[in-house]
């Protein structure tokens, strides 16, 4: 497995991660039995690095997480590194009702997350919006605080702006910043991207086949479950969807002309974008992290990254990454 470092202060890891939302929510019912054997399959071919939020499925993804790490080999185990979000306030109805960064709510919200995972120590620990009622620089204070009492190893960031994330490391080391990146998301590359790297902070990149939009695996006359978010964003609407294929099937002359798959050539473009990005797959079954780690032995050349720039320029995708009302809950696009 190839590796890399999380910016200048985090952990060295594998270097794809894996995210583990889509096995316990969001993305319609689950399999528990092929996700925890898709935790296994990760770990067994050298991925270390799993993602987490105690807010997938209010706690079931933890758990989720606690069981596949307590039936996986001992090695595999103690290899594993743990990015866990939180501050994601959630109803009983699952509906999402703010974020909440206040220095005590961040600590109540680790001893939860601690007990759930059956860990000692949160590898790296983020909140997953920032609270628009509590200075980031207390939030973040916090977690120092939590690294300073050894529950947590490393602080991280998500879908932050420049600015943020320039006050957020000016009062303690961040290890990366978690935001979406891929073929159709771009907008990190104009300031969010160049500000990181000056300071140091990698970058984990979710999203990067656009759950799936662009994995060459969605069509066009798909039914979405009703509890699949997807049927409410406004990429897979109508005629956005339509022109969003479109892109998909100029990128899948590319990916045949090379002898990969679709999802391969996205992600491993992903990969080319620097050694200081991991790229996280949202694999929930055994086959699809199999595709996703081959993208690891795709080589992408000069003329291939043209070739895939004059597929799907930056800017090309139709319709926003979110539904308005979770667009106004994101600091990296103010």
């Amino acid at each position: 497995m190839q590796t890399r470092t999380l910016g200048t202060t985090g952990p060295q890891t594998s270097a794809l991660g894996l995210g583990c939302m889509g096995m316990s929510a969001l993305y319609g019912d689950s399999d528990r039995a092929e996700s925890l054997a898709t935790v296994h399959a990760a770990l067994e071919a050298g991925v270390t690095l799993l993602d987490t939020g105690d807010f997938y499925g209010m706690g079931h993804n933890e758990l989720l997480i606690n069981e596949a790490l307590r039936t996986a080999p001992t090695a595999a185990r103690e290899r594993a590194l743990l990015s866990v979000k939180f501050g994601a306030l959630r109803t009983v109805e699952g509906a999402f009702s703010g974020y909440d960064g206040r220095p005590q709510a961040v600590k109540n919200f680790a001893a939860y997350s601690l007990q759930r995972l059956g860990a000692d120590h949160i590898d790296i620990y983020r909140i997953a919006r920032i609270d628009p009622d509590v200075p980031v620089e207390e939030t973040v204070g916090a977690i120092a605080e939590l690294v300073e009492a050894g529950h947590v190893r490393h602080i991280g960031l998500s879908e932050v702006g420049a600015r943020t994330l320039r006050r957020a490391a000016a009062v303690a080391p961040i290890s990366d910043l978690q935001i979406e990146y891929s073929l159709v998301s771009r907008g990190i590359e104009e300031s969010i991207l160049p500000t990181a790297r000056e300071l140091g902070i990698g970058v984990t990149a979710y999203g990067v086949l656009s759950r799936g939009l662009i994995s060459g695996h969605f069509s066009r006359g798909r039914t979405l479950a009703p509890n699949d978010f997807r049927g409410r964003s406004p990429r897979f609407q109508g005629d956005n969807l339509d022109r969003n294929l479109d892109l998909v099937d100029a990128l899948r002359k590319i990916a045949e002309q090379k002898g990969v798959s679709v999802a391969q050539i996205a992600i491993a473009w992903v990969l080319s974008r620097g050694e200081d990005i991991v790229p996280l797959v949202g694999a929930r079954r055994r086959d699809r992290l199999t595709e996703a780690l081959g993208s690891l032995d795709v080589a992408l050349d000069a003329g291939d990254l043209a070739a895939i720039e004059r597929a799907v320029p930056a800017g090309a995708a139709a319709g926003e990454r979110y539904p308005a009302d979770q667009m106004a809950h994101l600091d990296s696009e103010h």
